[in-house]
């Protein structure tokens, strides 16, 4: 069974700074790579080694595959960590990296693969035994055949791109005559944002919730849930804010779908950290695509569960069985997280620049996942997200009370952050009540004039 010594780790910001924590805990050295940009971030300043990898554009460090290969040969490491978004669902870097025999702490790159095609993830995902949005069986490209779909599950309908993600080479269709119209548009939107015009139908669902199951598998036919996370406060797409456990799923429902989805993990072989993603409405739920990675938001889950995700990737990628048994896994109180973007609260507009001042808070049950200090340049070539505030409460009521407490402590000077919007949402009373769709945010933040 391979023992893990020194782990590079392949991204940046607070999740490379997440892994590294728990390598230390761990006893593993770690090795940061990091773009010209990134050279005073503060994972490369705590990671035993640091490699530069390339200049700022992401395409030339780190999605760069033969540089990140390189860094870790010249480093000696013996495993990578891939973290989330970059190249973390990229079957081809995963394959590359076995090659190379180091090992991935991640998913066998078959199963990266097969879920990373949103079509053949839907298929799969059916034949596993998991719920499925009412749609078309694959791709669709004959105009004919998509209004024969269309009204046999009934408009409105969704077209989505098969490799997309984000809400890029997604349409909405409210009747026939402009189906046609909106599959081209959003084959077009999917081939230059993704390469692949690829696209598929489904039912659009009027107003429903995000919600999300934690799996966790072996890779040897061993797979456990550890519960749900809401995710639909949304903007475009994007998670604004999740909270674990979500408001209105019962527990029986959570029992039910958790044993499904971990019975189909559990089926498929599947090593390592998941989340398949539903949309719920009406009580019924519906798959919508599986990420094949960790999530932004796995603090909430670690909040409720105690249990450590990264330290269990890296057990499970080592070769060891899974830390808990099904009926071991606990889940105690309610977690909340805000994501803390560098953008204006309103309009959104990215803001990078010199952070002049910066206090996290603290306290019982407050956690801050952030690379930023005094003096830290917020660079402008990557994701706005500059901070994770989580926080947990032995109910829901008692953790938006310590969330507002946070926010009210959390200065971030030199830059805008999305901290005010935060705090306006704890004053609302649909919020407080848990009363949220996917829509909920947007219509929200149209009547605040945003």
């Amino acid at each position: 069974m391979p023992q893990i010594k020194k782990l590079l780790i392949a991204n940046r910001g607070e999740i490379a700074l997440r892994i590294h924590r728990a390598c230390h805990e761990m006893g593993i050295k770690t090795v940061a790579v990091h773009s010209t940009a990134d050279a005073d971030a503060m994972h490369v300043r705590l990671a035993d080694e640091a490699i530069c990898i390339g200049p700022p554009s992401a395409a030339d460090s780190y999605l760069n595959i033969p540089n990140i290969i390189s860094a870790a040969e010249i480093s000696g490491a013996d495993a990578i960590h891939p973290g989330y978004g970059f190249l973390s669902e990229n079957a081809q870097f995963a394959e590359i990296v076995e090659l190379h025999n180091i090992l991935f702490v991640g998913p066998k790159p078959e199963h990266i693969r097969t879920m990373g095609d949103k079509v053949q993830a839907k298929r799969t995902a059916g034949a596993l035994g998991l719920p499925l949005v009412p749609g078309s069986d694959g791709a669709i490209s004959d105009i004919a055949e998509a209004k024969r779909i269309a009204e046999d599950i009934g408009y409105p309908v969704i077209i989505k791109a098969a490799s997309g993600g984000g809400g890029r080479g997604m349409k909405v269709v409210n009747d026939a005559e402009d189906l046609e119209t909106q599959m081209q548009q959003a084959g077009s939107e999917a081939k230059a944002a993704f390469g692949d015009a690829t696209v598929y139908m489904e039912k659009y669902l009027g107003n429903p919730r995000h919600i999300e199951f934690q799996i966790f598998g072996d890779g040897e036919g061993n797979a456990i849930h550890l519960g749900e996370r809401d995710c639909s406060l949304q903007r475009r797409h994007q998670k604004v804010l999740e909270e674990a456990p979500s408001p209105i799923i019962t527990a029986e429902e959570r029992e039910r779908m958790g044993r499904i989805v971990a019975k189909a993990m559990a089926d498929m072989g599947y090593r390592g950290a998941g989340t398949i993603e539903f949309l719920w409405e009406a009580g019924e739920f519906y798959f919508i695509e599986m990420n094949t990675r960790l999530q932004v938001e796995h603090p909430v889950t670690e909040m409720i569960t105690g249990l450590d995700l990264v330290r269990e990737q890296i057990r499970v990628a080592e070769g060891h069985p899974l830390t808990l048994r099904q009926e071991d896994v606990q889940f105690r109180g309610h977690a909340i997280e805000c994501r803390i973007n560098a953008e204006d609260p309103r309009m959104f507009a990215p803001s990078p620049g010199l952070v002049k001042v910066y206090h996290a808070p603290g306290g019982m049950h407050v956690r801050v996942d952030s690379g930023l200090y005094a003096g830290y340049r917020v660079p402008p070539y990557y994701d706005s997200m500059i901070a994770k505030l989580i926080v947990y409460g032995t109910t829901r009521q008692g953790a938006l009370r310590r969330l507002r407490r946070a926010l009210e402590e959390m200065v971030i000077e030199g830059v805008t952050t999305t901290i005010p919007l935060h705090r306006a949402l704890l004053d609302d009373p649909e919020f407080q009540e848990g009363a949220y769709t996917i829509k909920w945010l947007e219509e929200w933040l149209a009547k605040q004039g945003a």
